[in-house]
């Protein structure tokens, strides 16, 4: 699979709510003030499944600092946290 280097991270995340939407769930974006490196969606599914996406392009993609906290703090509660860079990441994401 060829994957273009000038794919923007909005694209990737508009495919994800769109896919996300045609199951029935919700991609909602989030904004969490006064904190740097939150994640950029919230997804629930149906059937209770519910985790957190970063968001990032294909290529060149770089998970700061503040997010890899983020990341290790909610794995450790037990939250589903996912990286998607690709069409193939969301597939992986909504098979899961």
């Amino acid at each position: 699979m060829t994957v273009k280097l000038s794919v923007k991270e909005s694209a990737i995340e508009a495919e994800l709510t769109r896919r996300v939407e045609a199951l029935g769930g919700y991609c909602v974006k989030v904004r969490a003030l006064g904190t740097r490196g939150f994640f950029d969606r919230l997804v629930v599914l149906p059937g209770g499944r519910v985790f957190f996406a970063e968001l990032k392009r294909p290529r060149g993609y770089k998970i700061t600092e503040h997010q890899r906290q983020y990341h290790r703090n909610f794995t450790a509660l037990g939250a589903v946290v996912a990286v998607v860079k690709t069409s193939a990441d969301i597939d992986a994401l909504l098979k899961s």
